[in-house]
């Protein structure tokens, strides 16, 4: 399990792999993402390099050799899901973003990352939940989890208004 963040959520990240850790005994790597669109770039870069030199030893992306393999990917940011959404081609693992999709508001940071479904309990059960998605863990394990963080599961989408 890898978790990236990108910017000021990277505490909330830090906090969901400890929960993790204490709650669930699942361990996940913390990545802090500086800028997904410079990563994005090089990996285009050496898609492209690769696609134009068949017969060459292809070149492997910085993206691939922090976060290649079948583990899954955790993405989360205070912008827009496009924004992390812009590497997710360029990996081979499950990958979910989470991401302050909606309307603009005002409140505390940690009321809008709870409204926005991107505080570290949200990061949590997206970890949870791309492990049951692998069968690696049961159904029955995102269910406590949503139980034990007090997760709204009926409230429409923060795009939705």
């Amino acid at each position: 399990m890898r978790l990236v963040g990108s910017g000021t959520i990277l505490r909330e990240v830090i906090a969901a792999a400890e929960l993790l850790a204490q709650d669930w005994r699942v361990d996940a790597e913390v990545w802090s993402a500086t800028s997904f669109s410079e990563v994005a770039r090089e990996a285009r870069e050496a898609e492209r390099w690769n696609r134009l030199h068949p017969e060459a030893s292809p070149r492997e992306s910085h993206l691939q050799r922090c976060l290649g393999g079948e583990a899954p990917v955790i993405a989360a940011s205070d912008y827009v899901r496009a924004w992390p959404q812009l590497v997710a081609s360029h990996l081979r693992a499950p990958f979910t973003v989470l991401g302050t999709d909606g309307f603009g508001r005002s409140d505390t940071r940690a009321a809008l990352r709870r409204f926005f479904e991107v505080d570290r309990h949200q990061i949590v059960l997206a970890a949870l939940d791309s492990l049951r998605l692998q069968g690696r863990v049961d159904a029955s394990l995102c269910a406590q989890a949503i139980e034990r963080y007090a997760i709204a599961t009926e409230r429409g989408a923060s795009w939705n208004g």
